[in-house]
């Protein structure tokens, strides 16, 4: 694998990247249609960015993500799960990870790990947090192998059939050590 992580514009690339998601996450044309339309809405968001893993010059991943604020709708869907957690402050000052892919072929080669220690190496906030399915996944073990701990289990979206965690770490992300 060559892999090449770097920016991506994300509006340019977006069926690309809905490509990668949908082998992913197992996603119909249906709710790829939808994503799509919410994708090109949150890359205007302020501070919204997005970088792209290429192998060979096909994109095979992708994170994106962006300060995280109040009023967006992910933030007013959690809010109530992590303010009776206690971790509510965790949604102030702190880069969310809105979506991060990795195509299935592509996946537990490091593609994963380096886009989202990339691109949470440039933000500003001191933590960061995301939502992933709450189930012992290989995606929730890369998270806690960086720093993210659990701050919300059982977090209900509107239309997603299963429950997801809010997860949040301190920023920068923990690097594996020689010998690991």
């Amino acid at each position: 694998m060559d892999l090449v992580i770097g920016p991506l514009d994300l509006s340019a690339h977006v069926d690309e990247a809905l490509a990668v998601q949908a082998a992913a996450f197992g996603l119909g044309p249906d709710e790829v249609a939808v994503r799509r339309q919410i994708v090109l809405r949150h890359m205007t968001h302020p501070g919204a960015r997005a970088l792209g893993a290429t192998d060979r010059g096909r994109l095979v991943g992708f994170v994106y993500g962006m300060p995280n604020d109040r009023a967006h709708w992910w933030s007013t869907v959690v809010e109530p799960c992590l303010r009776a957690a206690g971790t509510d402050a965790w949604l102030d000052d702190s880069f969310v990870i809105t979506e991060l892919h990795v195509h299935p072929a592509h996946q537990n080669r490091g593609a994963g790990r380096a886009l989202i220690t990339t691109i949470t190496d440039s933000a500003t906030q001191p933590r960061s947090i995301l939502s992933a399915i709450d189930t012992d996944s290989p995606a929730r073990g890369l998270y806690r192998s960086l720093g993210y701990q659990d701050l919300a289990r059982q977090v209900h979206f509107p239309s997603a059939p299963k429950p997801y965690a809010v997860m949040g770490a301190r920023l920068p992300l923990r690097r594996p050590t020689a010998g690991r």
